[in-house]
């Protein structure tokens, strides 16, 4: 992934696990939705779900899956972001947190990143 920023890939990778939840028939509703708490990678409506999705991009799963790096910490994080969202925009939805693992051993040089996305994470 040399010569990728970061935050380039990490957009890059929101950007291939929102043409995703489209392609399962969701609906992105915020990318990179900020607040003091924290950000919230995509929020995405999937039927009756709100879903707060956290994306992780790695190269490989040689050291760990991405999955492993969503910590408690993160999630609790997370999970305050969520609520302040929720706060701020009342819905009927019943939300949930999913994990989006991307791997592209290429960087954004990867055609056909794999995706792995596990609903209801934690």
């Amino acid at each position: 992934m040399r010569g990728d920023t970061a935050a380039a890939l990490g957009l890059w990778g929101e950007e291939q696990v929102a043409a995703y939840i489209k392609d399962l028939g969701g609906a992105i509703v915020e990318t990179r939705w900020r607040c003091r708490f924290g950000e919230l990678d995509l929020v995405a409506q999937r039927g009756e779900y709100l879903c707060f999705v956290e994306v992780k991009l790695r190269k490989s799963d040689a050291f760990a899956p991405a999955r492993a790096f969503v910590t408690g910490s993160k999630q609790q994080k997370l999970k305050v972001a969520a609520e302040w969202y929720l706060a701020q925009h009342p819905t009927s939805l019943q939300p949930r947190f999913d994990v989006a693992e991307v791997y592209a051993p290429l960087g954004r040089g990867t055609s056909q990143p794999e995706i792995i996305y596990w609903e209801n994470a934690f």
